[in-house]
């Protein structure tokens, strides 16, 4: 029994209680008022965060792959769900079938974790990934100008930009002022402060204090009244008109919870010195997920920010998770009044900053002197994120990224061709040049080096299409590690073409998979045994030796032909 649960659970362990509890101790210190905003930004209400932050945390930290991590609501996952919310279902009417949506989310990361999808997901363009996230960002921070300014929040960007004349000419200035300390505490608090007391927890309670003592009176959004107690559970609910568009945002929620988790668990690696499990890590996540949809909860993920908080405070293993989720379990069940009276406004500003640290301004201010593509690429991904929606962004960048990716490839692959006649060139030998120089242009060389893609094929193509007045071919394959099928049928069509015209071909080098993908493209049987060989030199030998029969039998012809 006791390998059984090292098997299942190997980094759970009690050698750093007392690093995991205090790690787990301060995170939670910092995870309460991020999970408070979220939760009121998605709108659903405040307490979904902390359901999302304790279930996601628990389960995630358990199940997953990363000893280390700690997993709540973060900005992406948020953003989405208040799509869901408000744009879909409603938060009244489909409230259940919403957080349905959150548990095809982690029935999906599970699936992606199953299907040993963890080790890819992360291979995504940084073109891709930087215009996503900093598109997240954009959106975060444009979404809570509303509150900030004392107006509820938008529903949309294109909502919240119609709305900001009407914000800034009937501003809520109480809810300005709060928000304005918030975001002078959270960007100017010292760093080796922040350690001791983490600068979201001060501007929570400062602008709570200062809403209590000098706005009470005024109309001032506040959170209001949490409910108390343990969650109700939320069996799953469909309905077939929506079930289209529930899977789609259960993917989407899938893949941006697999991807800010695994690159979390990266840095995390980086920092502990470890190596993550990135298919457990998904099936943890999901797991999570899917026990938060269950409790009304928000979706959540690897949080970078509270991760990097965990390890610096002394968490490596799983219990440091646990003990976050306990510590805001406490929080919910204890202390749930303490967190009615905190203004919306102070909530924006903590979420604002999120949002401004969510863009990658460091890549965004030296992207064009990278590449022109690349930049044009990241802006046009991060404006689909902001004005279109989140799948197609991704969708439309990784298609783009791979075309530019591929094109870059077939250029690079269209240099490793080549078609020699002349003996000149400076790829031969002395003896390899020798041997041209006898075939006097009868024989070509046909050379290939690299993986050869179906990027290759149109190069094969257009190098065999330029030298059609010869009477053998070697085809050398000696330096191709990989044949892919489009460009084994250029090959094939090429021997056929040659055999057609009555022309020899000799085979060079083939070998492993490449011998095998040309064995069953029928490749190797239009060949007889004689003319496969390891050798360069010596298939242009017998190529020679060929030639030169061949022109002595049409000398003896032609001799023949004018004795008659």
């Amino acid at each position: 029994m006791l390998y059984t649960f090292k098997r299942w659970f190997p980094n759970l362990h009690l050698r750093n209680l007392k690093g995991d509890f205090l790690g787990g101790l301060t995170v939670s210190i910092v995870a309460l008022p991020l999970a408070l905003a979220f939760g009121v930004s998605s709108g659903a209400g405040a307490i979904t965060g902390l359901y999302g932050a304790i279930f996601v945390g628990t389960f995630a930290a358990i199940f997953g792959g990363t000893p280390s991590q700690i997993s709540g609501p973060t900005g992406p996952m948020t953003v989405v769900m208040a799509s869901v919310f408000t744009a879909q279902y409603g938060v009244e009417e489909g409230l259940t079938m919403s957080f349905t949506v959150v548990m095809l989310g982690g029935l999906f990361q599970i699936i992606f974790g199953a299907l040993q999808l963890g080790t890819y997901i992360t291979m995504m363009p940084y073109t891709v990934i930087s215009g996503f996230m900093s598109g997240i960002g954009v959106i975060i921070v444009a979404l809570q100008l509303g509150p900030f300014l004392g107006h509820p929040a938008s529903a949309s960007v294109l909502e919240s930009a119609r709305d900001l004349p009407t914000y800034l000419s009937e501003p809520n200035w109480p809810a300005v002022i709060l928000g304005t300390v918030t975001l002078v505490i959270v960007f100017t608090w010292p760093r080796r402060l922040n350690r001791i007391v983490p600068s979201p927890l001060l501007a929570l309670v400062v602008g709570t204090v200062m809403g209590l003592l000098f706005f009470g009176e005024t109309e001032l959004p506040v959170i209001g009244e949490i409910p108390s107690g343990l969650p109700e559970l939320r069996l799953p609910e469909f309905e077939w008109e929506a079930l289209r568009t529930m899977t789609g945002y259960g993917l989407m929620l899938a893949t941006l919870g697999a991807i800010d988790s695994l690159l979390t668990s990266l840095v995390a690696d980086n920092i502990t010195r470890t190596e993550h499990d990135p298919n457990r890590e998904l099936i943890g996540q999901g797991i999570g997920n899917m026990v938060a949809g269950l409790f009304g909860g928000l979706p959540g993920a690897g949080a970078t920010m509270r991760t990097v908080v965990n390890v610096q405070g002394g968490g490596r293993t799983p219990l440091s998770g646990v003990v976050h989720s306990l510590c805001l379990l406490v929080v919910m069940l204890g202390a749930g009044r303490l967190t009615e009276p905190i203004p919306h406004a102070v909530l924006a500003g903590i979420l604002i900053k999120v949002g401004i640290n969510i863009i990658d301004w460091s890549f965004l201010r030296r992207a064009h002197r990278i590449s022109l593509k690349a930049t044009g690429l990241m802006y046009g991904v991060l404006f689909l994120t902001v004005f279109v929606d989140l799948i197609t962004a991704v969708a439309v960048g990784v298609f783009f990224a791979n075309l530019l990716t591929i094109k870059g490839l077939s250029e690079l692959q269209a240099k490793q061709v080549k078609a020699i006649v002349s003996p000149s060139d400076e790829s031969l030998n002395d003896e390899e040049q020798d041997l041209l120089q006898q075939a006097k242009g009868r024989l070509m060389l046909f050379a290939i080096s690299g993986p050869m893609s179906f990027g290759s094929a149109k190069a094969i193509s257009q190098q065999i299409t330029m030298v059609n007045d010869y009477d053998v071919l070697v085809l050398d394959l000696s330096n191709v590690p990989r044949l892919g099928v489009t460009a084994s049928l250029a090959i094939e069509t090429m021997v056929l073409e040659a055999n057609q015209n009555r022309r020899d071909v000799f085979l060079v080098g083939a070998h492993g998979r490449v011998l095998e993908r040309l064995d069953r493209m029928e490749v190797i049987a239009a060949l007889t045994r004689e003319k496969v060989f390891e050798s360069r030199v010596e298939a242009l030998r017998q190529g020679v030796a060929l030639i030169d029969t061949k022109s002595a039998a049409r000398a003896e012809a032609g001799t023949s032909r004018r004795k008659r």
